[in-house]
Formats: C-alpha cells, structure tokens, sequence
C-alpha cells in the first residue's frame, strides 16, 4: 500500500470488517471493503434471488455480495491488490455516515449467519 493510499480511520475500519467478517462467516477475509469481487453469472443470479434475506440497503453492493454468496455456501479466494495513492477526484464515501451503515449492517448480518 502507498503511503497516502488509505487514510488511517478507513484502514482501522478496513481491519475491524476483516476481523468482524472472518469470524461471522468462519472464513478468512482480509479485505472485506475492496471493490473488486468475482462472481459466475449463475451465482449472482441465484444471490440475487436471496437478496431480501438480508436487505437491500448497501450503498456499494460489497457487503451485499460477501453475505450474499455466504448464504448461498460459497467460498472465496482473495488475490492480493495494491493499493494506491489516488491521483485524481475526491472519494464519494463518508466515512462516518457509510461507516455507520455498515457497521449496521454487519450487526444484522450476524443475526441472520451466526445465531440463526
């Protein structure tokens, strides 16, 4: 990672979801915010069908997919990424505000996988 890459609160955040997320679903995830994710088009198809397990209301769609694909028994690869400095714009997240939506939505999610 580039120095500038991640400010220091959206790192701790990125490793509380890691922790958080590897413990609810008994896999480990390091990166649970990146943006990149992988999914044949019949698993998406069959996640979407499962969407209102969980609800509908991820402004970025990566926690939607992580809870979506464990409920449907997936397993997940990660592929080490670099992160960069950004070079350009400003970033559209607020980390306060979507921090705490996803905070939130971590809690419910631990509802519906680990004490079910």
């Amino acid at each position: 990672m580039e120095k500038e890459a991640m400010r220091t609160l959206n790192l701790i955040g990125n490793k509380f979801f890691s922790i958080a997320f590897s413990w609810i679903l008994n896999q480990r995830i390091k990166d649970t915010l990146c943006g990149t994710k992988v999914l044949t088009q019949e698993n998406y198809k069959r996640l979407i069908t499962n969407r209102s397990y969980f609800g509908d209301f991820d402004p970025f769609g990566d926690f939607d997919l992580i809870f979506g694909s464990a409920k449907l028994n997936l397993k997940f690869v990660e592929i080490p990424i670099r992160y960069r400095a950004r070079t350009y714009g400003e970033t559209n997240i607020s980390r306060f505000k979507h921090g705490w939506l996803l905070l939130k939505m971590t809690f419910f999610a631990l509802n519906k996988i680990k004490f079910i």
